[in-house]
């Protein structure tokens, strides 16, 4: 029993080696890469720090970052408030066609990026809505709302609900209990659903490829129709400063989390 155990406990040990490396081998390269002399990604021919100074002059990758970034940022803060106040609603009241409404919510989750931009495309064009900055965000805020509804109605079926109650009966109106009272119990979940549609967003490809224009084009975009002739570089490097960026987020937010916990 206790050899099987053994084998057991070493199998499980390289099965989750070799998903974690398959996971994260690719990062390491690409990281691995930013830092390569030699302009083709095959052979690694010496160490230079270049390509981080030659970012800056890339101009449309950087252009193709602040449209990223842009467009992250409104449609997320647009996606958490309608998707924060649907949830919210959704779960509070009882109307006919709710059940259609949630089926309808799981929509653009289910069906085919590729289908969803293509549906896109065809109401802005039939909307004649010059495609820009502004369809994009459009688009990309109609996809990240059923995620932040899930994330939110989550957070909202472990909440009791006579709070709110007994806040209104001690005085306080609807607006001010749902923001003293509802949205800080509700935080966690909205903090998901930003975070999670803000990656989302960030990270489209096919969705804005339909609905972007020339002059909006996006980072995954841009590096996309850079595979053709090739990665250089410096798309390395950016990618690098992007993950360290990431990952620093990661974990100031992880030590607030553990310091609030220590408070409580």
């Amino acid at each position: 029993m206790k050899i099987n155990k053994k084998i057991g406990n070493v199998a499980s040990i390289i099965h989750a080696s070799i998903i974690f490396i398959f996971l994260y081998l690719p990062i390491i390269v690409v990281v691995a890469f930013s830092f390569n002399k030699s302009k083709i990604n095959i052979v690694f021919t010496g160490f230079t720090f270049e390509w981080y100074g030659k970012i800056l002059k890339n101009t449309r990758l950087i252009d193709a970052l602040e449209n990223t970034v842009i467009v992250a940022i409104v449609s997320t803060l647009l996606a958490v408030i309608i998707g924060t106040l649907a949830a919210v609603g959704m779960n509070k009241y009882r109307f006919k066609g709710k059940k259609v409404v949630d089926a309808l919510l799981y929509i653009p989750v289910v069906i085919p990026e590729i289908i969803f931009g293509i549906a896109l495309l065809a109401l802005f064009s039939t909307a004649k809505l010059k495609l820009g900055l502004g369809s994009l965000i459009v688009a990309h805020t109609t996809f990240c709302i059923p995620f932040v509804v899930f994330t939110v109605r989550a957070r909202l079926v472990g909440i009791d609900p006579h709070i709110e109650e007994a806040a209104m009966d001690l005085g306080a109106k609807r607006i001010r209990t749902f923001f003293e009272v509802l949205l800080p119990s509700i935080m966690p979940g909205v903090v998901s659903g930003a975070l999670l549609s803000m990656t989302i967003s960030m990270d489209d490809v096919i969705i804005s490829f339909f609905t972007t224009g020339p002059q909006s084009t996006t980072l995954p975009i841009q590096i996309y129709s850079m595979v053709k002739s090739g990665i250089s570089p410096d798309v390395n490097a950016l990618s690098t400063i992007i993950l360290i960026v990431t990952i620093v987020v990661v974990i100031l937010s992880q030590s607030r989390m553990l310091r609030n916990i220590k408070k409580k």
